[in-house]
């Protein structure tokens, strides 16, 4: 029986009703997303950015930066789905409580894949620095922000599920200027701090305050999904509006590189990373507009999307178990043990990459067909 839904009102307050069981969409866009970022790790791990022929930057490499966006985008969502509709009932502390460990769950991988990560090329006391937040990793970063993200989230979710949408909607564009005065500032020399908390150009690590507009823009997708998705007519209004939103941002990219007059320099920037930490508008216009257009994709294909994309739609179900495989296949097996840096051509690193992808997706099965038999 289709839900019932009705257009958001500016004063309005969140009255969502709880999702019909697990929404495949979902985690197809996460699988989408954890594909892209499988894809990229091993084309820089195994070859290095440095080494991608040109063809390989643009399109491939060019394409692959919609995956961090999509990747908080739907971490948002996902909260929303799972959690904001229970955030006002008896059982939030012990919800609350499950967040708060899963937090202390992906810190723990954060750290383990850190030292896998910086094993091979970096020092027992560079580790240990690395450790103790003396300095960053690389490939391992973004997890690193969701454990810390996993901490503060569960705080403000009540405080979301309370407020008109005029208020949420200001809240998303004062942390976005906020973050924009922020990043002037020096933090007194502490680059670490900074790169925590905004981002730093000499640190490949995710600020947990420049970020924050895109985890509450996913927590407000993730609302208008629940009043929308399980009706027909409701959800084709949704997927076109973000359809038309990530268009015209991808659209807004493409108008301002046609201005500076090289086109083609804009797009291999943005595959470059230029951009990317701390967030710049033409970065952020082209990887969030496309990540638009992805979760609109995957919701409009819906269950016979994920199921026809099934190691994908299983990738993204359990997206720490396959970050976990894929950074020690790519880390500890192949660059490590096997010593394959730089041993692998381009196209190679490509098909390493789509294996581990299917390889994730089978590893997420195996173990929950052994599950079942414990």
């Amino acid at each position: 029986m289709p839900l019932k839904w009705t257009p958001l009102k500016w004063t309005e307050i969140p009255q969502l009703p709880k999702a019909e069981g697990r929404i495949a969409a979902i985690d197809l866009a996460r699988g989408v997303a954890i594909g892209l970022m499988i894809i990229s790790h091993s084309v820089s791990g195994l070859v290095g950015i440095r080494n991608v022929p040109d063809w390989g930057m643009v399109p491939v490499h060019f394409l692959t930066k919609f995956s961090s966006s999509l990747f908080i985008l739907v971490f948002g969502i996902a909260l929303a789905v799972a959690f904001l509709s229970h955030t006002q009932s008896d059982d939030w502390p012990k919800r609350r409580l499950k967040l708060w460990l899963r937090a202390v769950e992906v810190w723990f991988w954060y750290k383990a894949l850190l030292v896998i990560e910086m094993l091979p090329f970096y020092s027992p006391s560079e580790i240990v620095d690395a450790l103790l937040y003396g300095r960053f990793a690389i490939w391992v970063e973004i997890l690193g922000f969701y454990a810390i993200a996993l901490l503060w989230v569960p705080l403000i979710l009540p405080l979301w599920a309370r407020a008109p949408l005029w208020s949420r909607l200001a809240t998303i564009g004062a942390l976005t200027a906020l973050t924009i005065w922020l990043q002037s500032l020096t933090f007194g020399g502490n680059d670490v701090l900074k790169a925590l908390l905004v981002d730093h150009e000499d640190h490949y690590t995710w600020g947990q305050i420049s970020r924050a507009p895109l985890i509450l823009v996913g927590l407000l997708i993730g609302e208008a999904l629940l009043r929308c998705y399980f009706d027909s007519a409701k959800r084709r209004r949704l997927v076109l509006t973000l359809l038309s939103l990530g268009a015209m941002m991808v659209a807004g990219f493409y108008a301002l590189a046609f201005i500076s007059g090289d086109v083609h320099a804009a797009m291999l920037a943005v595959a470059n990373n230029v951009g990317k930490h701390p967030p710049g508008f033409e970065f952020m216009l082209f990887s969030l507009g496309g990540a638009l257009v992805l979760l609109a994709l995957a919701l409009a294909g819906g269950a016979k999307a994920a199921k026809a994309l099934l190691p994908l739609t299983m990738v993204g179900s359990n997206a720490l178990k396959a970050f976990i495989f894929h950074i020690v296949m790519i880390f500890l097996v192949l660059r490590f043990l096997w010593e394959g840096e730089g041993m692998y051509t381009y196209p190679q690193a490509l098909g390493v990459g789509g294996l581990l992808i299917l390889g994730a997706a089978a590893w997420i099965w195996l173990t929950r067909w052994m599950a079942k038999y414990r």
